[in-house]
C-alpha cells in the first residue's frame, strides 16, 4: 500500500528564503505503516532546507482542503526534537 505524501517548496513571503511543507496527516499515516524510509527521506529533504537558510512548515490540511500551517521549524536542533517525537514508538 503507498501513501502519497505532500511536500510542496512553499514560497510566499521570502523570495530567496526556501519553505518545505510537510503534512503532519501524511506523517501520521507514515507511522502508523512503519514507513521509516520514506520518513528518513522527509527528515533529509527537511534538513536540506534548513541547511540552505529556509524553513521547515508543519500543516495540516483543513476541512476546506487548505493547508492550514500551524508551526514553523527553521534550526537544525528543532527539525532533531520534532524528528525524534515522529520516530519514538517506531521499531
Amino acid at each position: 500500500m503507498a501513501v502519497g505524501v505532500i511536500f510542496l517548496p512553499f514560497n510566499t513571503q521570502y523570495q530567496n528564503m526556501p519553505e518545505y511543507l510537510i503534512d503532519v496527516a501524511t506523517v501520521e499515516s507514515l507511522q502508523m505503516i512503519n514507513d521509516t524510509d520514506e520518513l528518513d527521506r522527509t527528515f533529509t529533504r527537511a534538513r536540506s532546507t534548513i541547511v540552505q537558510g529556509g524553513t521547515v512548515v508543519l500543516a495540516r490540511k483543513s476541512k476546506n482542503g487548505s493547508m492550514a500551517r500551524f508551526d514553523e521549524i527553521s534550526t537544525e536542533p528543532n527539525l532533531e526534537q520534532y524528528r525524534l517525537g515522529v520516530f519514538k514508538y517506531l521499531k
